[in-house]
């Protein structure tokens, strides 16, 4: 079996993943499972999402909704320690370069906008709803393949204007030089966070309770430093249909 916690695994967390998955993989509910020791790191992520031995992985609210929602099991949804959002749910924040005047999310129609990837809902899907809704079209699209790279892109003049969730955007605010040319527009409205799935059939009796029962004991257990590293609080059980009532976007213009 295979797992991976991809979504928010970077050099700085690593070590704080790391212990979060060896504490689920401890837990007693887990004992009848031949776990793997380690983390999988790198690789294509849709390779593993759709491995039948995928044990636990983390995806994005888009390509579950679009693509996997009857390939895999939900576990549950993280909740994130970001401010006045329902419990696992998020947001994205659109951030353009300090030294562009441009001062609104509407300035920014016909510009430059980079996305991380097109099957991501902090990165296009939801930018895009919140964008429309206000009659805002931007012009000219990037895709980076990273929200670093996206942040990146605009802080070099590559891009005008992207949108990162609200926790990739703390890390980049914690870690990455380009945050000190960067500056915040708008924020979109909040849609369910990222789930943790797991391949169909592959916990006991297809009943995925001991995964959510370990996930949960491991975030309690977490030291305090791991969980504010990693801005984790609990986990809780977004539906299915939350999900699904998403609507998804086209594709991003060429």
């Amino acid at each position: 079996m295979i797992t991976s916690l991809p979504m928010y695994d970077r050099a700085e967390t690593f070590a704080a993943n790391d212990r979060l998955w060896a504490l689920i993989r401890n837990h007693p509910a887990l004992k009848p499972y031949q776990t793997p020791q380690t983390l999988t790191r790198g690789g294509d992520l849709w390779d593993q999402w759709k491995n039948p031995q995928m044990f636990l992985s983390q995806t994005c609210g888009l390509p579950f909704r679009s693509r996997l929602h009857h390939k895999v099991s939900l576990i549950g949804t993280p909740v994130y320690d970001l401010p006045g959002l329902r419990a696992g749910y998020y947001y994205s924040i659109f951030v353009a370069r300090r030294s562009d005047p441009r001062k609104g999310l509407a300035d920014f129609a016909g510009a430059t906008y980079a996305y991380n990837e097109s099957v991501s809902q902090s990165g296009w899907g939801g930018p895009y709803a919140h964008a429309t809704a206000r009659d805002v079209a931007f012009g000219t699209t990037l895709g980076t393949g990273a929200h670093q790279n996206s942040a990146q892109a605009v802080a070099e003049g590559r891009a005008d204007i992207t949108a990162i969730d609200a926790l990739t955007w703390e890390f980049i605010k914690r870690w990455d030089s380009s945050a000190s040319t960067l500056k915040e527009i708008d924020a979109t409205d909040e849609t369910p966070a990222l789930p943790y799935i797991s391949a169909v059939g592959l916990t006991i009796d297809g009943d995925p309770d001991d995964l959510r029962t370990a996930i949960r004991a491991a975030l309690a257990d977490l030291s305090p430093a791991d969980r504010s590293l990693l801005g984790l609080k609990d986990l809780t059980f977004v539906t299915p249909k939350e999900y699904l009532s998403v609507p998804n976007p086209p594709a991003p213009p060429a």
